[in-house]
């Protein structure tokens, strides 16, 4: 069994006791352990702080851009490898691993050429400068510079590639060291990306550091400076938001957390929007056996067409083959870990209260290709609540895996986007329709609720990639239950690792102040 290791202060740590058991999820058979035991986590931000901040703050832009360019491509050369490693550790189809890697591997490269927009510079100015005398003697203007602190980066469990990428991609070309922190279950993947890299030998000293385990008082140790960005449940975020230390320094936090996103159905919607819809929705209930924070967890459609999309979805839901992802016929993986089996489970036990069960068994399957009575396998599960207004828990409870719930409205996009608000705040929210004035009707009512709003219609049937993929081009965050925070979207997800900073001065001052923004 492999022994991870965390790699601080510049070398590899393999801890010697409390180790934490990582096993295969289709099969339950141990696969690795992990423990942080042992680290000086004072010294390790030390570490970041000192050469690691020295290190990328040397450099500009674009030469950072330049190194995140050498690490996609080091690590799309060990694609294959990493692809393996993913199926034994988080049971991932080939797809859904190609979805994790590659995205992540395409997260760093988009980052690496937006980087030659920013160009050879250090800081960047933001906006035109502003007189603040009567006759321009005095004026005042807005930079943009690297936090002299370290950022935390924990991830969840479902993508420990992209969501190291997504997030890294950010701070190291804002000039910020990192210091990622994989979560434990699925941690095989974050470590073998991170020695890849390491063993490259790509980044300055300090710049990368991973810790494989607990993190111990690392976080206590939080200071102004820092910033932590954090990916996972909203009852482990309100815990760190509550957290007196890191409300003392006032750290910057940035949150991604539970999201019950939604997908509607317009009235208007033809033939080929309504096959769009019918294909996303599946994809989202069954990629990455529905663990991903951009699933579809509830579907709104017209009453006249209720019975054609329950049709319809069950029809595709049925084809489904879960089971172990090493037999080539499974299109659908099991869960990653027990725990989140048995949370689901209980999540669909919820949802049972107060919608009726219109597809699948909502109980634990056996997995095709694993014995029988292993592996953390749940077949997809279509609901269907006749009145939204009486489904609590299908707005309050985020069921993470393959499930969703079929709902009515009115047809208006009014009623929509008050029924798409009862989630509290999501990531994305999914429009399909044909008529652009209730399609501008919904932006008025209901865009809010979410922080992407993706439109499908038949203009892009050919070309859309379903609402739970995210794109560096745009922001990754939402609202509310969400989180509230903004990660990638081009320079958006790098003002997180950014001061900016109020520079009032003569032109002549504030021109030498701006020049290295300048170019």
């Amino acid at each position: 069994m492999k022994t991870l290791r965390s790699y601080v202060l510049g070398e590899w740590h393999e801890a010697d006791s409390g180790f934490v058991t990582l096993v295969d999820p289709s099969t339950e058979e141990p696969v690795a352990r992990a423990s942080s035991r042992g680290i000086d986590f004072a010294a390790v931000l030390d570490h970041a702080r000192g050469p690691g901040c020295d290190g990328l703050r040397s450099l500009t832009f674009a030469q950072r851009g330049a190194l995140l360019k050498e690490m996609s491509r080091v690590l799309k050369d060990r694609r294959d490898e990493l692809f393996e490693i993913s199926r034994i550790n988080s049971g991932t189809t080939a797809a859904d691993a190609s979805f994790d890697i590659d995205g992540a591997g395409g997260a760093l490269a988009w980052y690496a050429n937006f980087s030659r927009t920013l160009g050879d510079r250090g800081i960047l100015a933001e906006g035109e400068a502003s007189a603040l005398s009567k006759d321009g003697s005095f004026q005042a203007g807005h930079v943009l510079v690297p936090r002299p602190g370290a950022a935390v980066l924990i991830n969840a469990f479902n993508f420990p590639a992209w969501g190291f990428a997504e997030k890294a991609a950010c701070a190291l070309l804002a000039g910020m060291p990192v210091i990622v922190k994989p979560a434990t279950a699925t941690a095989m993947l974050a470590e073998r990306f991170i020695e890849i890299i390491i063993g490259a030998k790509l980044l300055p000293e300090g710049a990368l550091q991973m810790v494989c385990g607990s993190t111990g008082d690392l976080l206590d140790r939080l200071g102004a400076h820092d910033v932590l960005a954090f990916t996972g449940s909203a009852a482990t975020a309100r815990t760190l938001r509550d957290s007196p230390s890191l409300a003392h320094a006032n750290t910057r936090f940035n949150v991604e957390a539970d999201s019950l996103n939604a997908a509607v159905l317009a009235p208007s919607a033809s033939d080929a929007t309504f096959d769009l819809f019918i294909r996303d929705v599946v994809r989202e209930i069954t990629q990455k056996t529905g663990q991903k924070c951009t699933a579809v967890r509830r579907i709104f459609v017209p009453p006249d067409r209720l019975g054609a999309v329950q049709d319809a979805l069950a029809a595709r839901l049925a084809a489904v083959v879960t089971g172990n992802p090493a037999e080539p016929s499974v299109t659908m993986g099991p869960l990653a870990t027990r725990g989140q089996l048995e949370d689901a489970l209980d999540g669909l036990r919820a949802l049972g209260g107060v919608a009726r069960r219109v597809h699948g068994t909502g109980v634990r399957a056996d997995g095709r290709g694993s014995p029988a009575g292993k592996g953390f396998f749940v077949e997809p599960v279509l609901f269907r609540a006749d009145d939204p207004r009486a489904a609590g828990p299908v707005h309050e409870r985020e069921v993470f895996g393959p499930a969703a719930t079929l709902m009515r409205y009115d047809g208006t996009a009014a009623n929509a986007a008050q029924f798409v608000g009862l989630g509290g705040g999501m990531l994305v929210t999914s429009v399909y329709g044909d008529d652009t004035a209730w399609t501008r009707d919904y932006v008025v009512h209901g865009a809010a609720h979410a922080g992407r709003l993706y439109i499908g219609s038949a203009e892009a049937a050919g070309s859309a990639p379903g609402s739970g993929a995210v794109f560096p081009h745009t922001q990754h965050g939402g609202p509310g239950r969400a989180g509230g925070g903004a990660e990638l979207g081009g320079l958006v997800g790098l003002r997180l690792y950014l001061q900016r900073v109020a520079i009032q001065a003569a032109p002549p001052m504030l021109a030498a102040a701006h020049g290295d923004a300048n170019g």
